[in-house]
């Protein structure tokens, strides 16, 4: 994860707060505080497992007593019905925590799962696919996560570990060329400098004002194309915008190096997962 354990924890400390409050009424009236209790979690559809770390922690921050088996690593293809987790512990502790260890574990492996079916459909050509920003507030770092657990690549973690030139940018700056001067003799010699086009036209001033790498939004794969052909690997290309399933084979057939998909993350459901007690004592 990018961020600090300790940030991770300020986030489920918060999440914890929200659901607990002060104390769990139903548990508190109905089970005794020293009655322990094994628990299974279990798929209920196919899915790719991620968040593990952080659905072991919730439990961990209640009763640091409380213990999580994993079957399966961050990254697994697991079936419908198989158990993949287990906790043991003090059964109070586990319905507490319950709801808000699988709200993360479902919706970090939602993601995972949504992008190993991106990923699983362009098998076969040389293409590298990557997130964006486009998050849940706070969530990035283990969003990201999920994303590398379903077997895709992370784009940068946010507007301090990369320069990327969009067209509010390109305006403010004064068009294209300027633009990337500007970017060149404000950053050091190690940082790459991109910029997002929306036409043909664009793609070719980029180039010749020497982006590194170059964005090419909501075009065509018949626009993408023609560009992979012009910049004859001088550049790296990538495409965003507009991109699903059902179009995602023909943009990986035009040759460019990388796709760029938000729904990774922003349109992701969340997986069906449970947590049932197994046994007492």
């Amino acid at each position: 994860m990018s961020y600090p354990d300790f940030t991770i924890d300020l986030m489920l400390k918060a999440a914890l707060a929200e659901d607990l409050g002060n104390r769990n009424l139903t548990t508190e009236a109905l089970i005794d505080k020293n009655l322990e209790a094994n628990a299974i979690v279990l798929a209920r559809e196919p899915l790719i497992v991620s968040g593990i770390e952080v659905f072991e922690r919730v439990f961990q921050i209640l009763d640091h007593q409380v213990k999580t088996i994993k079957h399966f690593p961050n990254g697994s293809k697991v079936e419908a019905g198989t158990i993949f987790l287990e906790v043991r512990g003090k059964l109070r502790a586990i319905l507490s925590g319950e709801r808000v260890a699988l709200n993360f574990l479902q919706r970090l492996s939602g993601i995972a799962t949504t992008t190993r079916r991106f990923v699983e459909s362009v098998k076969g050509f040389p293409v590298q696919l990557v997130d964006t920003r486009k998050t849940t507030p706070l969530w990035r770092s283990l969003e990201k996560k999920a994303v590398r657990d379903g077997g895709a690549r992370n784009h940068r973690f946010g507007l301090f570990d990369g320069i990327l030139i969009k067209d509010n940018h390109i305006a403010a700056a004064g068009g294209i060329e300027k633009a990337i001067s500007k970017a060149r003799q404000t950053s050091h010699h190690l940082t790459k400098v991109e910029i997002e086009v929306e036409n043909l036209d664009q793609f070719e001033e980029a180039l010749s004002a020497g982006a590194d790498i170059i964005m090419l939004d909501n075009m065509s794969p018949d626009e993408i194309r023609k560009a992979v052909a012009q910049a004859k690997g001088r550049v790296l290309l990538e495409a965003s915008g507009g991109i699903n399933l059902q179009n995602i084979r023909d943009y990986a057939a035009t040759g460019v190096d990388l796709i760029s998909l938000g729904a990774l993350t922003h349109s992701a459901p969340a997986v069906d997962i449970s947590l049932e007690i197994s046994s007492f004592g």
